[in-house]
């Protein structure tokens, strides 16, 4: 390996020399990796897995030397972090990726960025950074747009390259998720900006450093393009300090191993994973075509912080085809979605496909090689002009996993229907849950320094019910399957809140044979500080983590802040303060607390501002059911009672038991009498039933007749304007002629 190349007078001062494979530039390497694919279908045309096959205890000890050593730097660097959603929750990564940008493996974490750092690397490839800005050893780079590769902005991502002796043999990279992006709103899924050119900081695949040293214009930079420098300013070292493991351990490996052994490693490994998935594939999904949709609301009308083209209501359509060939071919297409829109919510194609690989490592692949082989095993579609990939450059994606999230709860049914066909009932999943409430905003804390808020509870929301059993409670994310909500105690240190409560949230999870995993809720007073504005970020108006099998959605959100609450003169005074708000009919926090109450189904909403002693109410949803809700066990639903899983009046109407209460307020359901208030009730089913056909025709009414609310008409005229095979789909399933579209709204 060679020393750092010396610099002379400017970085320009040395010949230009190419860093790839024998004698190639990066550029050339990509290109001939791309052709060899598109001839071969087989990634770097690799034919036969020589290591693999010949020597196979050597190939997994390699790929255990890796994967060992990019876990260790994520486990060791998320200590330098002082930001509690990286120690706490765990928002980062490391992954190694070849020359070109292929990912060869993944640490732990958030794994939805094994393929948005792939994005980065190749479009400094491309963008011939090799020759200008120049790739050396020692150099860092960095990168948060989704345009470029990420999923949004505030996913910074960190690259260096790991060079043996004049070849770059392979990139170290790391991303975690930044407290405060310095967006035109505060914190870090800013709901407020409506163009790119308010997302905040933009780092477009920058060189930020040398010879291992961050230059120091670039610190200057973001400590002033952010609210919260010091966290920026460690979790960047944090990144910084996992990829300098990540590349001694690649140079580890490669004097253990030799760079002949390495090299050819990297390569099999990538096709191995393809290969892989598609066995996968063939095994567990029955082929054809599963569709999905998913919607999403977007009720902005009326909000002052805003210009009259950005304040509307809208809706998200994200109608996921997929589908499935006999010999292992899975296309996702999202043909039909509609327009990308003056707002944060949308989600170029790099972010998309962040969140199909990290669906896929938690269904189908979650004991494979992680790595771009799934992605080389798929094809996808997302139309341009679109939610799902903004092409215009104003787009704002500061928060798009708002589209994202919702977007793919359709993915899991679709391998579910495909699992359940194939009889592999246990690896069925209704729907994940949305990560709702974002309690999100900023100011200044309780220490006097500006500040950007988001609570990483809703990392912990509720998972979908399972085929053979109910959903995880409040345990994980889609995004990240080792989610934690944290410690109450730590999140009190950084943000200017105090809990005065933290419970089960009764109700959030869908029912049915199986319940969804459970939300739960979180009651804050705002504390020390009266330079604060605050928002909500949730679902308040549709229902995107659908049941499967006849089981029910998970709740759809409400809102309850409390302005003027003044909780100190009430704590005080020793008069009862909310903990909690089980049932919004019975309300703890109305009974305890005057003021003015933002009391609606408003769940996403542009800042406004809270002073000390108010309340912030914030409670996460939960995930979709399963199956009918009479089938559901009697066992089960005292369980639920008795543990604030359900609210009782539910109970009743839903799954139909007869309830009885002892002196102790233990609930216990009479069998007999729901047995019979059952039978009841399916009789009550047959008898609003009617014939598909008849169903039809008046659905079909609605449509024709202009009874379809203003805002999803709009929706679906931007879809039929958009899609180049949906809108004709629809027409035609409709009996529509083809040159239908929705009257405009009113």
């Amino acid at each position: 390996m060679t020393d750092f190349l010396p610099r002379g007078k400017g970085r320009f001062a040395e010949e230009y020399r190419p860093a790839g494979w024998d004698g190639m530039t990066l550029k050339e390497m990509l290109e001939r990796s791309e052709e060899l694919f598109s001839e071969t279908g087989r990634y770097w045309g690799v034919s036969r897995l020589e290591m693999k096959e010949d020597d196979p205890i050597r190939y997994e000890k390699l790929f255990a030397k890796l994967r060992g050593g990019l876990v260790n730097a994520r486990e060791t660097a998320m200590n330098v972090s002082a930001s509690p959603i990286v120690q706490e929750i765990g928002e980062l990564c490391f992954a190694l990726y070849t020359p070109e940008g292929d990912s060869v493996a993944l640490s732990t974490g958030i794994i939805v960025h094994v393929h948005t750092m792939s994005d980065a690397i190749k479009f400094m490839v491309r963008n011939d950074y090799e020759e200008n800005p120049r790739i050396s050893p020692g150099d860092i780079f960095s990168n948060n747009i989704p345009k470029i590769g990420d999923v949004h902005n505030a996913d910074v991502q960190t690259f260096v390259p790991i060079f043996w002796e004049d070849e770059l043999i392979g990139w170290a990279g790391g991303v975690t998720h930044v407290t405060d992006i310095g967006a035109s709103t505060p914190g870090n899924v800013p709901v407020g900006p409506i163009t790119s050119y308010e997302d905040g900081l933009d780092l477009t695949a920058n060189k930020i450093g040398e010879n291992d040293v961050v230059f120091r214009d670039h610190e200057i930079r973001c400590e002033m393009g952010v609210r919260t420098p010091m966290f920026w300013k460690l979790d960047e070292r944090c990144r910084i300090a996992g990829c300098h493991m990540v590349r001694d351990a690649v140079e580890r490996t490669i004097a253990d191993d030799g760079i002949d052994t390495y090299k050819q490693f990297i390569r099999e490994a990538i096709e191995e994973g393809r290969r892989s998935f598609i066995e996968k594939i063939k095994e567990l999904l029955i082929p054809g075509k599963y569709f999905a949709p998913t919607f999403q609301d977007i009720p902005m009308k009326g909000e002052k912080g805003l210009p009259e083209y950005a304040a509307v209501d809208s809706v998200s359509h994200a109608p996921l085809e997929l589908t499935v060939g006999a010999a292992g071919e899975f296309h996702i297409s999202f043909d039909g979605a509609n327009k990308w829109g003056y707002h944060s919510f949308n989600c170029p194609p790099s972010a998309m496909q962040g969140a199909i690989w990290v669906l896929l490592t938690q269904t189908m692949i979650p004991n494979d090689k992680v790595n771009d082989g799934a992605y080389f095993a798929t094809t996808h579609e997302f139309p341009p002009y679109t939610l799902a990939n903004p092409t215009d450059k104003e787009a704002a994606t500061g928060a798009a996993w708002g589209y994202l999230i919702p977007a793919f709860t359709g993915l899991i049914r679709c391998i579910s229907r495909g699992c359940f066909s194939r009889g592999y009932v246990e690896e069925v999943l209704s729907s994940y849950a949305m990560t709702m409430n974002a309690m999100q905003g900023g100011g200044k804390d309780q220490y006097g320094n500006d500040t950007g808020i988001l609570s990483f509870e809703l990392s912990c929301v509720g998972g979908g019910a399972r085929g053979v059993t109910d959903g995880l409670d409040y345990g994980a994310a889609m995004w990240n399957p080792e989610g934690d909500m944290g410690d109450m105690e730590v999140w009190e240190l950084i943000i200017p809140f105090l809990y005065l409560g933290r419970s089960v949230k009764p109700s959030t999870a869908g029912m049915g044979k199986y319940r969804g995993g459970s939300g739960f809720q979180s009651t804050y007073c705002v504390w020390k500080t009266d330079d604060l504005v605050m928002q909500n970020a949730g679902d308040g108006n549709t229902f995107p983590s659908p049941g499967i099998y006849g089981g029910y959605p998970s709740a759809s959100g409400y809102r309850h802040n409390v302005l003027g609450a003044n909780m100190p003169e009430r704590f005080r005074k020793h008069l009862p303060h909310p903990t909690r708000e089980d049932d919004p009919a019975d309300s703890e926090i109305s009974r305890c607390c005057d003021g003015e109450h933002l009391f609606d189904t408003r769940t996403l909403n542009y800042p406004y501002r809270m002073e000390h002693g108010d309340i912030y109410y914030s409670w996460y949803r939960g995930g979709g059911g399963l199956g009918d809700p009479l089938e559901r066990e009697v066992p089960m639903i005292e369980e639920d009672l008795n543990g604030d899983y359900i609210l009782p009046r539910y109970a009743e109407s839903v799954y139909g038991v007869a309830l009885e209460k002892d002196a102790e307020g233990f609930w216990s359901i009479d069998a007999a009498a729901t047995e019979q208030r059952r039978q009841e009730m399916r009789e009550e089913r047959g008898n609003r039933a009617v014939p598909t056909r008849e169903f039809l025709a008046a659905e079909r009414g609605k449509i024709t007749g202009g009874e379809i609310d203003g805002v999803i008409r709009r929706m679906y005229n931007q879809s039929f304007e958009l899609s180049t095979r949906w809108g004709k789909w629809f027409k035609e399933f409709w009996d529509l002629p083809e040159e239908f579209r929705f009257q405009d709204e009113e």
